[in-house]
């Protein structure tokens, strides 16, 4: 069973100030006069690898006996729990093998490797290189440190709960954590709930990636059937059992929020720090300034833990262009104009003074155009009104803004539409990021079915978004979508999604 009471105790027994930094507590004056409430950040992307986890890695190795470290260490990690790893190995001289998913970007890989550790590259994701360590572990006997589901690691994380309330300059109202595997926010809030129990604590999770509070909700940790992998830090399957035991007795509010209105939490760190985080790293910032917004937040002082800062410089771009979408500074709509002269100077004419941040046309038919177009707002009731403002002169307007396909692919993409006399068919997928995904995927299909349309994007992620297109002259659907699934990918159908129906379809 677990007891806060001696995990807090733990965490005071904690040693890790060999290797890991006391990170500042900091107010954001600009963000709290936005925001009408008191908001800090607890830095931990200032430690030397960037992350929490070296807190946990530190811990746990410390307290290992000789006989453990004469056999080494081993560990699976998509790149945080892998650098403090290896940093923790090389401090302590025991020898650190560590698996890692081939879809790991290369700054993370690189980063380990320059600690002295062994890399191994297993399988696409982390489920599969954990699956690998813990088999190495066996056979050779090494020590496997799991990257959040052990007490010496949680308690080592916990430590950021009890700078927390030495460094505040009074005790706060309510601490915002981004969850993952659970390790950071059972270790925090343990201590938290033990010495100052009016605090609230928050879990911040993507809605993409809700293993607190799907397991919550079934009463045992489950696994997700898919996870979306944009906030790599946190985008894990299934949430650890002891910490799931030791976050039930906290009992902590869940927010869940989306990827856009991560990234532009990213900004806001940015503005107020000028250093570029993770996505997982603004996670616990893009949660409490969503409750600032809906007035849930606490009127005191409420801390968000911003927890790394291993971003590839190719992510950084995608984190842009979806920031102001999710700060409300930006709509994304499509509109439908008569296809005739005097169209678009009406259409222009019905924006106003507005700042088009995105223009995309294509001539399709003789009757209508659809034009997907990008403004700056102020606020969501200005795009409101901007909208309204197209619709009164007979133009048909639908908000795009949270549609995830006209984000990622359609205000990239350009070309024409498929033959109207053959159905189609739209799937979108995450490929894993690595040689051979494509021929795989391909592969699997044996060329049954005609392409009819393909678009890929990545963004520095371990997995790239891909938009697929497929005739089905025979009206065989159901075995096109079997084929599909039998390639292991996650899939979504989007036939009838909006952007598609207006701009793709013939």
């Amino acid at each position: 069973m677990a007891d806060l009471a001696h995990i807090a105790e733990q965490i005071d027994n904690a040693d890790i100030y060999a290797l890991a930094k006391r990170t500042p507590v900091e107010k954001c004056h600009k963000l709290s006069e936005e925001h009408g409430t008191s908001i800090w950040l607890k830095r931990e992307d200032l430690q030397d690898v960037f992350s929490f986890k070296i807190r946990g890695a530190a811990n746990r190795i410390n307290k290992m006996s000789v006989d453990e470290r004469s056999r080494g260490v081993v560990a699976a990690s998509a790149g945080n729990h892998a650098q403090g790893i290896a940093a923790a190995a090389a401090h302590y001289d025991t020898k650190a093998v560590i698996f890692m998913p081939v879809t790991t970007p290369a700054i993370k890989t690189k980063a380990v490797e320059a600690r002295g550790a062994e890399i191994r590259l297993v399988g696409d994701t982390y489920d599969e290189a954990c699956d690998a360590a813990i088999d190495f572990a066996t056979e050779t006997g090494a020590v496997f440190v799991h990257p959040f589901d052990e007490p010496d690691v949680i308690a080592g994380q916990g430590t950021i709960g009890k700078e927390i309330l030495e460094d505040m300059p009074s005790k706060p109202d309510t601490v915002y954590i981004g969850v993952g595997g659970g390790g950071l926010i059972s270790g925090v809030s343990a201590y938290i709930q033990t010495h100052n129990p009016k605090t609230k604590i928050i879990a911040v999770e993507p809605v993409g990636a809700s293993t607190l509070k799907t397991s919550l909700e079934a009463g045992a940790p489950t696994a997700l059937n898919s996870v979306d992998g944009f906030a790599d830090g946190v985008a894990v399957k299934m949430i650890g059992k002891s910490t799931l035991d030791i976050i039930k007795l906290v009992n902590p509010e869940i927010v869940l929020v989306s990827n856009d209105e991560i990234c532009a939490a990213v900004k806001d760190i940015f503005e107020q720090t000028r250093t570029v985080v993770e996505p997982a790293g603004a996670l616990a910032l893009a949660g409490l300034i969503k409750h600032a917004q809906t007035g849930q937040a606490s009127s005191g002082d409420n801390v968000a833990i911003v927890s790394g800062a291993n971003v590839n410089f190719d992510r950084i771009g995608h984190m842009v262009e979806r920031a102001e979408l999710g700060a409300g500074g930006e709509i994304l709509f499509s509109a439908t104009l008569p296809e005739k002269p005097g169209s678009f100077l009406r259409f222009c004419q019905s924006l106003g003074n507005s700042a088009v941040s995105e223009f995309n046309y294509r001539y399709a038919d003789s009757d209508e155009a659809n034009v997907l177009v990008g403004i700056k707002i102020k606020n969501l009731e200005e795009g409101q009104k901007v909208m309204a403002s197209i619709e009164k002169e007979g133009m048909h307007v639908t908000d795009l803004s949270h549609n995830r396909l006209a984000k990622e692919h359609l205000r990239h993409m350009v070309g024409g539409r498929a033959s109207a006399n053959i159905p189609e068919r739209i799937y979108s997928f995450e490929f894993p990021e690595r040689p051979g995904a494509l021929r795989d995927f391909l592969t699997t299909l044996d060329g049954r079915w005609n392409i009819s349309l393909f678009h890929y994007r990545n963004h520095g992620s371990s997995a790239g978004q891909v938009l697929c297109g497929f005739q089905i002259p025979n009206d065989d659907e159901a075995d096109l979508e079997a084929g599909l699934e039998k390639t292991g990918f996650a899939m979504k159908n989007e036939t009838n999604n909006p952007a598609y129906q207006y701009f793709l379809k013939a």
